[in-house]
């Protein structure tokens, strides 16, 4: 007697960028934290079978719209010295394997700025579902990490007088991403 599969189910979701936040936070002067965050963000969530080692995660961030609140500064992060906004207009993530529960999990990928790609690890937590005022599902998801912004050929520093150096160079992450059910 043969047996069958019962069909493999996935859901998209499309990250709402209105009510999404990619966050940055880096040692200014090695006292002081410096944080800003991206304002273009897109992407989409798979989930296949509620199954989150069967699911996945991209994002594209426009590297232009860094904002830091301090225009000199956005505009320097958007130079050759940092981002290359101009020759790499987008950061990029892309999955590679999810692993955990459905209410906290691991989601590893490969993290793209300025065409370097490393592998980074996103320490994730579900933060529910729900309709909306319009009857569209949603769904919420925190995630953070640390990058070492050198391995990504980020590298432009400046020594200070006192020792150390202006901007330090491990960057947390923490996103807060909002996603809209697709038909």
């Amino acid at each position: 007697m043969a047996t069958t599969q019962a069909p493999v189910k996935s859901t998209t979701w499309k990250i709402d960028p209105a009510h999404s936040n990619v966050e940055l936070a880096v040692k200014h002067l090695m006292i002081s934290t410096v944080k800003g965050l991206f304002t273009d963000v897109e992407g989409e969530i798979v989930i296949v079978d509620g199954d989150p080692s069967k699911s996945s995660v991209s994002a594209t961030l426009k590297a232009a719209s860094i904002d830091t609140r301090t225009k000199q500064r956005d505009d320097h992060l958007r130079s050759a010295d940092f981002l290359d906004a101009a020759n790499f207009p987008e950061i990029t993530f892309k999955s590679t394997r999810i692993s955990g529960d459905e209410s906290e999990f691991e989601v590893v990928g490969n993290l793209t700025i300025r065409g370097v790609t490393r592998a980074v690890t996103l320490d994730v937590t579900n933060e529910g579902a729900g309709k909306d005022p319009w009857g569209g599902d949603r769904i919420a998801f925190s995630a953070t990490t640390k990058l070492d912004r050198r391995d990504f050929g980020l590298t432009w520093n400046q020594a200070i007088e006192a020792g150390g150096v202006l901007v330090g160079n491990d960057v947390k992450v923490s996103i807060d991403v909002q996603a809209v059910k697709q038909a």
